[in-house]
């Protein structure tokens, strides 16, 4: 398995600057797969790994959502023809 470190910077709102190591271990496909893409797009690894995260993490939290709207019993399911109306769309 091919180790790779990742550096995850972050700005706060008064600027100071905050790095925080993480460290992964991968195996040799997915570390090659990863080096592939990274030069395909011309970017670093850590830049093709943070934006997975990135986008990971968005996916992830749309999808508690929608199961707890799912799981909500006081939840009201509208049709599409209903959403249309609310929203004053004509087909």
């Amino acid at each position: 398995m091919n180790y790779i470190e990742i550096h995850v910077t972050s700005y706060l709102w008064s600027g100071d600057r905050i790095s925080t190591s993480i460290s992964i271990r991968l195996p040799d496909d997915i570390a090659r797969s990863l080096k592939d893409l990274a030069e395909t797009i011309e970017r670093p690894k850590t830049y093709v790994i943070r934006k997975a995260i990135e986008e990971y993490l968005k996916e992830y939290a749309d999808y508690l959502i929608a199961l707890e709207r799912l799981n909500d019993k006081d939840d009201r399911i509208i049709s599409d023809e209903e959403m249309m109306k609310l929203l004053g769309i004509q087909d």
